[in-house]
């Protein structure tokens, strides 16, 4: 049975498709992984012409994800998807909760948070992880925001992915191991590790 990440913050503008797209090209190389796009507007469904590699699929295969031949699928989400958010996480064995560092971006998170601990209780196996995402090069992350991060239950991922040009465009240029940036395909591949040590915790 295939391993499922979701990928979810009920914040948008937190690059959420942007990790979903790299991670499933980081674990491509070992595993058959899906990208399930539950995006009503299919984002990353109407470019999955640029990854050929990649099976990119769409909302509508959602009802028979526990069906899907793949080892691994990671599910992206979208804002606006509050009411599904509970039955992906049942279905899920790693949830990444990805963040910027401003103190109202980590604030934002507690809805989400609360969700997952909710599945967690129905779904002990569930594990989940904050990632600290388009990090400002040379602003470090403040103590309130440390200290916030801190005193949530939900653990802290090591792994800082850094704002980059690379990363953002890499929808657009077939992928971030495709990218001359070896600083961000070291925090992606790291991002990957660390997702696959969770899960296996």
């Amino acid at each position: 049975m295939a391993k499922i990440i979701t990928i979810a913050h009920q914040k948008g503008g937190v690059g959420k498709s942007t990790l979903a797209i790299n991670l499933a090209l980081c674990f491509q190389d070992q595993l058959s992984v899906a990208l399930v796009d539950t995006d009503l507007q299919g984002s990353l469904y109407h470019i999955r012409q640029d990854f050929p590699d990649l099976e990119i699929i769409g909302i509508d295969q959602l009802p028979d994800l526990q069906q899907l031949a793949y080892d691994l699928i990671i599910i992206d989400t979208p804002p606006y998807l509050s009411n599904k958010l509970p039955e992906l996480f049942l279905q899920s064995d790693f949830i990444l909760v990805p963040t910027k560092a401003g103190f109202f971006d980590v604030m934002a998170i507690r809805s989400t948070l609360a969700l997952i601990r909710e599945a967690q209780r129905k779904a002990p196996h569930l594990r989940s992880g904050i990632v600290l995402n388009m990090v400002k090069p040379r602003a470090g992350i403040t103590q309130d925001v440390a200290d916030l991060l801190q005193s949530m239950d939900t653990p802290l991922l090591k792994t800082r992915v850094h704002d980059r040009v690379s990363i953002a465009r890499s929808s657009m240029t077939a992928g971030i191991l495709n990218s001359t940036d070896k600083r961000a395909k070291e925090e992606l591949m790291a991002l990957t590790e660390e997702v696959v040590e969770r899960i296996a915790s």
